[in-house]
């Protein structure tokens, strides 16, 4: 019994997939904060052009 606890505190066979879970969940947040931000400010600008296109005089494009 005691050589079983011993090999199995030693075995590691599992542990890279716990580190790829941990490095894709990362990845994962990251990416939905970046997309968050990037919304967010494409949001922003659209909004601010669509004031700015609706405050110019439509009389004066083209001559």
């Amino acid at each position: 019994m005691m050589n079983f606890i011993k090999n199995f505190k030693n075995d590691e066979s599992g542990a890279v997939t716990v580190d790829w879970v941990v490095l894709t969940a990362a990845v994962v947040g990251l990416a939905v904060a970046a997309y968050s931000s990037i919304e967010t400010g494409a949001s922003n600008l659209t909004s601010k052009t669509n004031s700015y296109m609706g405050t110019q005089n439509p009389g004066s494009i083209g001559g």
